[in-house]
Protein backbone atom coordinates (compact mmCIF):
# COMPACT_ATOMS: atom_id res chain seq x y z
CA UNK A 1 0.00 0.00 0.00
CA UNK A 2 1.36 3.43 -0.95
CA UNK A 3 2.02 6.20 1.57
CA UNK A 4 -0.78 8.79 1.74
CA UNK A 5 -1.15 12.27 3.15
CA UNK A 6 -3.93 14.16 4.95
CA UNK A 7 -3.67 17.96 5.12
CA UNK A 8 -5.89 20.57 6.78
CA UNK A 9 -5.23 24.14 7.96
CA UNK A 10 -3.19 24.44 11.13
CA UNK A 11 -5.95 26.49 12.75
CA UNK A 12 -9.72 26.47 12.10
CA UNK A 13 -11.67 29.10 14.03
CA UNK A 14 -15.46 28.79 13.73
CA UNK A 15 -18.66 30.29 15.11
CA UNK A 16 -20.12 33.79 15.40
CA UNK A 17 -17.40 36.33 16.16
CA UNK A 18 -14.63 34.16 14.74
CA UNK A 19 -13.21 37.05 12.71
CA UNK A 20 -11.78 38.52 15.92
CA UNK A 21 -8.97 35.99 15.41
CA UNK A 22 -7.37 38.56 13.07
CA UNK A 23 -6.58 40.81 16.04
CA UNK A 24 -4.20 38.17 17.42
CA UNK A 25 -2.02 37.74 14.32
CA UNK A 26 1.66 38.66 14.50
CA UNK A 27 3.06 40.80 11.69
CA UNK A 28 3.63 44.28 10.29
CA UNK A 29 1.67 44.36 7.03
CA UNK A 30 -1.39 42.58 5.64
CA UNK A 31 -2.85 42.57 2.14
CA UNK A 32 -6.62 42.04 2.16
CA UNK A 33 -7.91 40.41 -1.04
CA UNK A 34 -11.61 40.58 -1.88
CA UNK A 35 -14.05 40.50 -4.77
CA UNK A 36 -16.83 42.96 -5.52
CA UNK A 37 -18.65 45.28 -3.14
CA UNK A 38 -20.55 42.94 -0.81
CA UNK A 39 -17.85 42.61 1.86
CA UNK A 40 -17.53 46.41 1.98
CA UNK A 41 -21.31 46.97 1.77
CA UNK A 42 -22.02 44.78 4.80
CA UNK A 43 -19.10 46.16 6.82
CA UNK A 44 -16.99 42.99 6.90
CA UNK A 45 -14.07 44.54 5.04
CA UNK A 46 -13.83 47.39 7.55
CA UNK A 47 -14.24 44.91 10.39
CA UNK A 48 -11.29 42.85 9.10
CA UNK A 49 -9.14 45.98 8.67
CA UNK A 50 -10.03 47.14 12.20
CA UNK A 51 -9.04 43.81 13.74
CA UNK A 52 -5.73 43.88 11.83
CA UNK A 53 -5.13 47.41 13.09
CA UNK A 54 -5.58 46.09 16.64
CA UNK A 55 -2.90 43.52 15.75
CA UNK A 56 -0.61 46.42 14.83
CA UNK A 57 -0.66 45.87 11.08
CA UNK A 58 -0.68 48.30 8.18
CA UNK A 59 -3.10 47.12 5.47
CA UNK A 60 -3.89 47.50 1.79
CA UNK A 61 -6.98 46.24 -0.03
CA UNK A 62 -6.71 44.39 -3.33
CA UNK A 63 -10.24 44.22 -4.68
CA UNK A 64 -12.10 43.66 -7.92
CA UNK A 65 -11.60 39.90 -8.14
CA UNK A 66 -14.16 38.75 -10.70
CA UNK A 67 -16.48 35.70 -10.29
CA UNK A 68 -14.18 33.57 -12.47
CA UNK A 69 -10.75 34.98 -11.51
CA UNK A 70 -8.42 35.36 -14.44
CA UNK A 71 -4.69 34.99 -14.90
CA UNK A 72 -4.53 38.76 -15.41
CA UNK A 73 -6.23 39.43 -12.07
CA UNK A 74 -3.86 37.24 -10.08
CA UNK A 75 -0.90 38.87 -11.80
CA UNK A 76 -2.23 42.34 -10.93
CA UNK A 77 -2.71 41.35 -7.29
CA UNK A 78 0.77 39.83 -7.06
CA UNK A 79 2.30 43.05 -8.38
CA UNK A 80 0.49 45.06 -5.68
CA UNK A 81 1.80 42.63 -3.08
CA UNK A 82 5.35 42.93 -4.42
CA UNK A 83 5.16 46.70 -3.99
CA UNK A 84 3.63 46.51 -0.47
CA UNK A 85 5.53 43.45 0.90
CA UNK A 86 2.91 41.99 3.28
CA UNK A 87 3.72 39.24 5.75
CA UNK A 88 0.05 38.21 5.93
CA UNK A 89 -2.40 37.74 3.05
CA UNK A 90 -6.02 37.86 4.21
CA UNK A 91 -8.59 36.65 1.69
CA UNK A 92 -12.18 37.53 2.47
CA UNK A 93 -15.17 36.85 0.24
CA UNK A 94 -16.44 34.13 -2.03
CA UNK A 95 -14.43 31.26 -3.41
CA UNK A 96 -13.22 33.40 -6.29
CA UNK A 97 -11.52 35.90 -3.96
CA UNK A 98 -9.93 33.10 -1.95
CA UNK A 99 -8.80 31.21 -5.05
CA UNK A 100 -7.31 34.34 -6.61
CA UNK A 101 -5.51 35.29 -3.40
CA UNK A 102 -3.82 31.88 -3.26
CA UNK A 103 -2.30 32.27 -6.71
CA UNK A 104 -1.44 35.94 -6.05
CA UNK A 105 0.45 34.58 -3.03
CA UNK A 106 2.38 32.19 -5.26
CA UNK A 107 3.38 34.90 -7.74
CA UNK A 108 4.24 37.29 -4.87
CA UNK A 109 6.65 34.72 -3.49
CA UNK A 110 7.87 33.55 -6.91
CA UNK A 111 7.45 36.44 -9.40
CA UNK A 112 9.68 34.71 -11.93
CA UNK A 113 7.09 31.98 -12.56
CA UNK A 114 4.64 31.94 -15.47
CA UNK A 115 1.09 30.69 -15.06
CA UNK A 116 1.99 27.67 -17.22
CA UNK A 117 4.66 26.74 -14.67
CA UNK A 118 2.04 25.95 -11.99
CA UNK A 119 -0.73 24.27 -14.01
CA UNK A 120 0.53 20.72 -13.45
CA UNK A 121 -0.64 19.48 -10.03
CA UNK A 122 2.11 19.68 -7.43
CA UNK A 123 4.40 21.86 -9.56
CA UNK A 124 4.13 24.99 -7.38
CA UNK A 125 7.29 25.69 -5.35
CA UNK A 126 7.20 26.12 -1.57
CA UNK A 127 5.28 29.07 -0.12
CA UNK A 128 5.58 30.93 3.24
CA UNK A 129 8.92 32.42 2.32
CA UNK A 130 7.44 35.93 2.59
CA UNK A 131 3.89 35.62 3.96
CA UNK A 132 1.31 33.49 5.72
CA UNK A 133 -2.30 33.13 4.59
CA UNK A 134 -5.67 33.45 6.34
CA UNK A 135 -8.95 32.77 4.55
CA UNK A 136 -12.39 34.05 5.54
CA UNK A 137 -15.16 32.66 3.30
CA UNK A 138 -18.35 34.65 2.71
CA UNK A 139 -20.11 31.70 1.11
CA UNK A 140 -20.73 28.18 2.32
CA UNK A 141 -19.58 26.56 -0.87
CA UNK A 142 -16.12 26.37 -2.39
CA UNK A 143 -14.24 25.47 0.83
CA UNK A 144 -11.22 27.26 -0.60
CA UNK A 145 -10.40 28.23 2.99
CA UNK A 146 -9.58 24.57 3.70
CA UNK A 147 -8.19 23.27 0.44
CA UNK A 148 -5.06 22.94 -1.67
CA UNK A 149 -7.11 23.95 -4.73
CA UNK A 150 -7.61 27.15 -6.72
CA UNK A 151 -9.52 27.55 -9.98
CA UNK A 152 -8.19 30.22 -12.35
CA UNK A 153 -9.54 31.07 -15.82
CA UNK A 154 -7.45 31.47 -18.95
CA UNK A 155 -9.75 34.00 -20.61
CA UNK A 156 -7.91 33.82 -23.94
CA UNK A 157 -8.48 30.09 -24.38
CA UNK A 158 -11.78 29.88 -22.40
CA UNK A 159 -10.41 27.20 -20.05
CA UNK A 160 -10.66 27.01 -16.26
CA UNK A 161 -7.59 25.43 -14.67
CA UNK A 162 -7.71 23.79 -11.25
CA UNK A 163 -4.39 24.63 -9.60
CA UNK A 164 -3.39 22.06 -6.99
CA UNK A 165 -0.58 22.54 -4.47
CA UNK A 166 -0.40 21.34 -0.87
CA UNK A 167 1.24 24.59 0.24
CA UNK A 168 -1.89 26.56 -0.74
CA UNK A 169 -3.83 25.13 2.22
CA UNK A 170 -4.27 28.30 4.34
CA UNK A 171 -2.58 28.69 7.69
CA UNK A 172 -5.84 29.84 9.27
CA UNK A 173 -9.46 29.29 8.21
CA UNK A 174 -11.95 31.65 9.86
CA UNK A 175 -15.55 30.44 9.63
CA UNK A 176 -17.97 33.11 10.83
CA UNK A 177 -21.60 32.24 9.90
CA UNK A 178 -22.65 35.90 10.21
CA UNK A 179 -20.92 36.55 6.86
CA UNK A 180 -22.74 33.99 4.64
CA UNK A 181 -26.02 34.97 6.37
CA UNK A 182 -25.95 37.99 4.02
CA UNK A 183 -25.99 35.81 0.90
CA UNK A 184 -29.11 36.08 -1.29
CA UNK A 185 -31.12 32.87 -1.83
CA UNK A 186 -29.77 31.99 -5.29
CA UNK A 187 -26.16 32.30 -4.09
CA UNK A 188 -27.03 30.23 -1.01
CA UNK A 189 -28.44 27.54 -3.33
CA UNK A 190 -25.57 27.50 -5.83
CA UNK A 191 -22.83 27.49 -3.21
CA UNK A 192 -24.63 24.99 -0.97
CA UNK A 193 -24.98 22.55 -3.85
CA UNK A 194 -21.29 23.03 -4.57
CA UNK A 195 -20.69 21.74 -1.03
CA UNK A 196 -22.83 18.71 -1.81
CA UNK A 197 -20.89 18.06 -5.02
CA UNK A 198 -17.57 18.29 -3.14
CA UNK A 199 -18.69 15.79 -0.53
CA UNK A 200 -20.28 13.32 -2.96
CA UNK A 201 -17.27 13.39 -5.27
CA UNK A 202 -14.86 12.94 -2.36
CA UNK A 203 -16.76 9.81 -1.27
CA UNK A 204 -16.68 8.26 -4.74
CA UNK A 205 -13.07 9.26 -5.49
CA UNK A 206 -10.70 6.38 -6.04
CA UNK A 207 -8.35 8.23 -3.64
CA UNK A 208 -10.92 8.25 -0.81
CA UNK A 209 -9.74 6.79 2.50
CA UNK A 210 -11.00 6.04 5.99
CA UNK A 211 -9.72 9.53 6.88
CA UNK A 212 -11.75 11.35 4.21
CA UNK A 213 -15.04 9.39 4.18
CA UNK A 214 -16.32 10.52 7.61
CA UNK A 215 -15.85 14.21 6.72
CA UNK A 216 -17.57 13.76 3.36
CA UNK A 217 -20.54 11.79 4.70
CA UNK A 218 -21.09 14.23 7.57
CA UNK A 219 -21.02 17.11 5.07
CA UNK A 220 -23.67 15.40 2.90
CA UNK A 221 -25.83 14.86 5.99
CA UNK A 222 -25.53 18.52 7.03
CA UNK A 223 -26.34 19.85 3.55
CA UNK A 224 -29.43 17.70 3.11
CA UNK A 225 -30.67 18.72 6.56
CA UNK A 226 -29.82 22.45 6.51
CA UNK A 227 -29.61 23.87 2.98
CA UNK A 228 -33.39 24.26 2.53
CA UNK A 229 -33.66 26.31 5.75
CA UNK A 230 -30.64 28.45 4.84
CA UNK A 231 -32.19 29.07 1.42
CA UNK A 232 -35.70 29.86 2.66
CA UNK A 233 -34.75 31.77 5.82
CA UNK A 234 -31.48 33.58 5.28
CA UNK A 235 -31.13 34.58 8.93
CA UNK A 236 -31.53 31.05 10.33
CA UNK A 237 -28.18 31.10 12.12
CA UNK A 238 -28.26 27.43 13.08
CA UNK A 239 -28.69 26.46 9.42
CA UNK A 240 -25.99 28.95 8.41
CA UNK A 241 -23.61 27.59 11.06
CA UNK A 242 -24.19 24.02 9.92
CA UNK A 243 -23.82 24.88 6.21
CA UNK A 244 -20.60 26.82 6.83
CA UNK A 245 -19.20 23.87 8.75
CA UNK A 246 -20.42 21.44 6.06
CA UNK A 247 -18.52 23.41 3.46
CA UNK A 248 -15.26 23.08 5.35
CA UNK A 249 -15.84 19.42 6.24
CA UNK A 250 -16.39 18.66 2.55
CA UNK A 251 -13.27 20.68 1.79
CA UNK A 252 -11.21 18.60 4.19
CA UNK A 253 -12.47 15.51 2.41
CA UNK A 254 -11.91 16.57 -1.17
CA UNK A 255 -8.60 18.37 -0.72
CA UNK A 256 -7.24 15.00 0.41
CA UNK A 257 -9.31 12.62 -1.75
CA UNK A 258 -9.66 14.93 -4.78
CA UNK A 259 -12.83 15.14 -6.89
CA UNK A 260 -14.20 13.68 -10.12
CA UNK A 261 -16.14 14.23 -13.31
CA UNK A 262 -18.64 16.70 -11.85
CA UNK A 263 -15.89 19.23 -11.37
CA UNK A 264 -14.03 18.30 -14.55
CA UNK A 265 -17.14 18.95 -16.64
CA UNK A 266 -18.17 22.02 -14.65
CA UNK A 267 -14.73 23.62 -15.09
CA UNK A 268 -14.87 23.29 -18.87
CA UNK A 269 -18.52 24.22 -19.46
CA UNK A 270 -17.93 27.18 -17.15
CA UNK A 271 -14.97 28.24 -19.25
CA UNK A 272 -16.97 27.96 -22.48
CA UNK A 273 -20.27 29.52 -21.36
CA UNK A 274 -19.54 31.42 -18.13
CA UNK A 275 -22.10 29.47 -16.10
CA UNK A 276 -21.61 29.81 -12.34
CA UNK A 277 -19.50 26.96 -10.98
CA UNK A 278 -21.91 25.90 -8.23
CA UNK A 279 -24.86 25.92 -10.62
CA UNK A 280 -22.95 23.80 -13.17
CA UNK A 281 -22.06 21.31 -10.41
CA UNK A 282 -25.68 21.14 -9.23
CA UNK A 283 -26.98 20.35 -12.73
CA UNK A 284 -24.28 17.77 -13.44
CA UNK A 285 -24.24 15.96 -10.09
CA UNK A 286 -27.24 13.60 -10.42
CA UNK A 287 -26.27 12.59 -13.97
CA UNK A 288 -22.75 11.68 -12.86
CA UNK A 289 -23.91 9.80 -9.77
CA UNK A 290 -26.03 7.67 -12.11
CA UNK A 291 -23.08 7.21 -14.49
CA UNK A 292 -20.61 6.32 -11.73
CA UNK A 293 -22.86 3.91 -9.89
CA UNK A 294 -21.78 1.04 -12.15
CA UNK A 295 -18.17 1.58 -11.01
CA UNK A 296 -18.54 2.38 -7.31
CA UNK A 297 -20.35 1.01 -4.27
CA UNK A 298 -19.66 4.17 -2.24
CA UNK A 299 -23.04 5.77 -2.99
CA UNK A 300 -24.66 2.75 -1.34
CA UNK A 301 -22.49 3.41 1.71
CA UNK A 302 -23.81 6.99 1.86
CA UNK A 303 -27.40 5.84 1.40
CA UNK A 304 -27.04 3.27 4.16
CA UNK A 305 -25.37 5.78 6.51
CA UNK A 306 -28.00 8.49 5.95
CA UNK A 307 -30.97 6.13 5.56
CA UNK A 308 -31.97 7.39 2.11
CA UNK A 309 -32.98 5.31 -0.90
CA UNK A 310 -31.26 6.96 -3.89
CA UNK A 311 -28.66 9.71 -3.59
CA UNK A 312 -29.18 10.97 -7.16
CA UNK A 313 -32.91 11.33 -6.52
CA UNK A 314 -32.21 13.23 -3.28
CA UNK A 315 -30.06 15.64 -5.29
CA UNK A 316 -32.81 16.06 -7.90
CA UNK A 317 -35.36 16.79 -5.19
CA UNK A 318 -33.02 19.31 -3.58
CA UNK A 319 -32.33 20.98 -6.94
CA UNK A 320 -36.05 21.33 -7.60
CA UNK A 321 -36.68 22.77 -4.15
CA UNK A 322 -33.93 25.36 -4.71
CA UNK A 323 -35.11 26.29 -8.23
CA UNK A 324 -32.10 24.74 -9.96
CA UNK A 325 -32.84 23.80 -13.59
CA UNK A 326 -32.72 20.10 -14.41
CA UNK A 327 -30.70 20.68 -17.60
CA UNK A 328 -28.30 23.22 -19.07
CA UNK A 329 -30.78 23.86 -21.87
CA UNK A 330 -33.30 25.12 -19.28
CA UNK A 331 -30.71 27.33 -17.55
CA UNK A 332 -31.44 31.04 -17.97
CA UNK A 333 -28.31 32.29 -16.16
CA UNK A 334 -26.44 32.33 -19.48
CA UNK A 335 -27.40 31.71 -23.10
CA UNK A 336 -26.87 28.00 -23.68
CA UNK A 337 -27.26 28.25 -27.43
CA UNK A 338 -27.75 24.73 -28.79
CA UNK A 339 -25.70 25.38 -31.93
CA UNK A 340 -22.77 26.66 -29.89
CA UNK A 341 -23.08 23.73 -27.48
CA UNK A 342 -22.78 21.24 -30.34
CA UNK A 343 -19.99 23.26 -31.91
CA UNK A 344 -17.80 23.14 -28.77
CA UNK A 345 -18.95 19.74 -27.46
CA UNK A 346 -16.08 17.67 -28.87
CA UNK A 347 -13.38 20.08 -27.72
CA UNK A 348 -15.05 20.63 -24.36
CA UNK A 349 -15.31 16.86 -23.78
CA UNK A 350 -11.63 16.31 -24.56
CA UNK A 351 -10.62 19.20 -22.29
CA UNK A 352 -12.85 17.96 -19.46
CA UNK A 353 -11.42 14.45 -19.78
CA UNK A 354 -7.95 16.00 -19.44
CA UNK A 355 -8.89 17.89 -16.27
CA UNK A 356 -6.92 16.68 -13.21
CA UNK A 357 -10.16 15.91 -11.35
CA UNK A 358 -10.95 13.17 -13.88
CA UNK A 359 -8.01 11.13 -12.62
CA UNK A 360 -9.78 10.20 -9.38
CA UNK A 361 -13.23 9.51 -10.84
CA UNK A 362 -14.18 5.81 -10.59
CA UNK A 363 -14.33 3.69 -13.72
CA UNK A 364 -11.59 5.34 -15.83
CA UNK A 365 -14.02 7.35 -18.01
CA UNK A 366 -13.13 8.14 -21.62
CA UNK A 367 -13.66 11.34 -23.66
CA UNK A 368 -16.62 9.56 -25.27
CA UNK A 369 -18.15 8.99 -21.81
CA UNK A 370 -17.71 12.67 -21.01
CA UNK A 371 -19.48 13.63 -24.24
CA UNK A 372 -22.43 11.37 -23.37
CA UNK A 373 -22.72 12.98 -19.92
CA UNK A 374 -22.61 16.50 -21.36
CA UNK A 375 -25.38 15.62 -23.81
CA UNK A 376 -27.48 14.03 -21.08
CA UNK A 377 -27.12 17.08 -18.82
CA UNK A 378 -27.87 19.45 -21.71
CA UNK A 379 -30.95 17.68 -23.04
CA UNK A 380 -32.16 15.85 -19.92
CA UNK A 381 -31.45 12.32 -21.11
CA UNK A 382 -31.44 9.53 -18.54
CA UNK A 383 -27.90 8.34 -17.76
CA UNK A 384 -29.33 4.99 -16.69
CA UNK A 385 -30.63 4.53 -20.23
CA UNK A 386 -27.35 5.80 -21.73
CA UNK A 387 -25.30 3.35 -19.69
CA UNK A 388 -27.35 0.21 -20.47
Amino acid sequence: MSVMNFSIPRDIVYGEGAMEKLSTLKGKKAAIVTGGNSMKKFGFLDQAADYLKVAGMETIIIDGVEPNPSVETVRRGAEEMLAFEPDWIIAIGGGSALDAAKVMWCFYEHPELSFEDIIEPGSMPALRNKAQFAAIPSTSGTASEITAFSVITDTKNHIKYPIVAADMVPDIAILDPAIPAKMPPHITANTGLDVLAHAVEAVASIAATCFTDPYAIEAIKLVLANLPAAYEKGDDMEARFNMHNASSLAGMAFTNASLGLVHSLAHKIGGEFGVTHGLANAILLPYIIDFNREFSDKYALVEESLKIDDLAEEVRKMNKLLNIPATFKECDEVDFNEDKFNEVLERMSINAHGDPCTLTNPGAPTPADVKVIYEAAFYGKSMKACCV
